[in-house]
């Protein structure tokens, strides 16, 4: 997020933060396997659409009867199909059966659709010599926490910290705290705790066409925050700042972003010591006006005003109905940063020096996951149908 015309404030640490998910961690509907031991198979469940009309379903395939045998051979389905982007999941075949009596045919798999709100819809056909699979896909087609477990990738050996956003409703005060009213680049948005919930699965921040007045309008004022009687929309700001921070590691977050016009959705960490940008900044995922970046910062001799190291790409309506992986490899000599395991931008630490010869980045840091609107770089949202909304599976840290 480039800090731009006013000098930009640290993530204040509010008295109004997500309250603590009591309830019990309800499964998720991943793209698994839904095993039948009778008869008929087993019906998928039905896909829920998200609040204020955000494009979010998941729907199961219904499985398909097994055909019964002589002996007692039992079969497994194959594994069922997934889809991203608003198609349910075909249904996985049944196993055929050896001769005998008393076979068991098993149940399609449950399909997986994120992105198209409205219920799931039943699987299809019968197929023959299935076999057992394991595990499911999560929204961006990756290999799923089971049961609770999260794969390790390899170099690193622990799971340091993350969100799989498996409880519904406010994210967890243990992690997020919030930025609260008019924050930084003259954006247009009213920052408040309500446009972000979690549900279905998945951490959705909603932005919203509403008008919500300042309390600190002061008018004449030269100073932009104040010189606004309100605010023309709403979203959300969520930071780990005084709650959770890392030194080095693998960041990744599997999240679907908006990319209308006046959208400004970022992923995005802050050194927790030194006033920006001196702290350093890390844009794992930025996006404005048709492309997404890359960035790292620096300070240098002038206060407020940061050195760039920063990569962008075009992308288009089709790349941003799915969802994409951004991750970040962040070690003591440099920081790569990658969408969809595609480099995007390497910067050596050696390069990125503040003023004084030191580096930024070796120090502890926090994230933040914010939907910007407008401002000096985010574009006119006027002509933009809302609410939109920016829907993140999961983020993790590696160490």
């Amino acid at each position: 997020m480039k800090r731009v015309a006013s000098p930009p404030l640290p993530v204040p640490r509010s008295s109004t933060r997500g309250s603590d998910r009591a309830a019990v961690a309800r499964p998720r509907a991943r793209l698994g396997f839904v095993l039948g031991w009778a008869l008929a198979g087993c019906a998928g469940p039905a896909g829920t659409g998200s609040p204020d009309g955000g494009a979010i379903d998941r729907q199961g395939s219904g499985g398909v009867v097994g055909t019964g045998g002589a002996t007692g051979g039992a079969a497994i389905s194959g594994s069922g199909g997934g889809a991203l982007g608003g198609s349910p999941g075909d249904a996985g075949a049944a196993g055929s059966l050896a001769p005998g009596s008393g076979g068991h045919g098993a149940a399609g798999a449950g399909g997986r659709a994120a992105g198209g709100a409205g219920p799931g819809s039943g699987g299809s056909s019968t197929g023959s010599g299935g076999s057992s699979g394991a595990g499911g896909l999560d929204a961006c087609g990756r290999p799923a926490a089971t049961a609770g477990a999260v794969a390790i990738p390899s170099g690193y050996t622990t799971l340091a910290w993350h969100d799989e956003f498996d409880v519904d409703g406010a994210p967890s005060s243990a992690s997020w705290g919030y930025e609260m009213g008019f924050v930084r680049n003259e954006e247009l948005q009213w920052y408040q705790p309500q446009n972000a919930q979690v549900a279905g699965g998945f951490l959705i921040i909603t932005a919203k066409k509403e008008t919500k007045a300042n309390p600190g309008y002061q008018a004449g004022s030269s100073d932009w925050k104040a010189s606004r009687a309100s605010a023309s929309y709403t979203s959300s700001s969520l930071s780990t700042s005084g709650k959770q921070s890392w030194q080095y590691g693998r960041f990744e977050m599997c999240a679907k972003i908006p990319t209308t016009a006046g959208m400004w959705p970022a992923w995005w960490t802050l050194g927790a010591s030194g006033e920006w940008p001196s702290n350093g900044e890390i844009d794992i995922m930025e996006f404005y006006k048709g492309k997404i970046l890359a960035n790292v910062a620096c300070g240098t001799d002038t206060r407020w005003t940061a050195k760039w190291d920063s990569v962008t790409k075009s992308v288009d309506a089709a790349w941003a109905a799915k969802f994409h992986l951004w991750r970040m490899d962040w070690d003591s000599t440099k920081i790569d940063l990658y969408v969809d395991d595609t480099l995007m931008n390497s910067a050596k630490l050696a390069d990125m020096l503040n003023a004084d010869g030191k580096s930024p980045f070796m120090q502890k840091a926090y994230m933040i996951v914010n939907l910007a609107l407008g401002g000096t770089n985010g574009g006119d949202p006027s002509g933009t149908t809302f609410p939109q909304t920016y829907q993140i599976d999961y983020l993790r840290v590696f160490k």
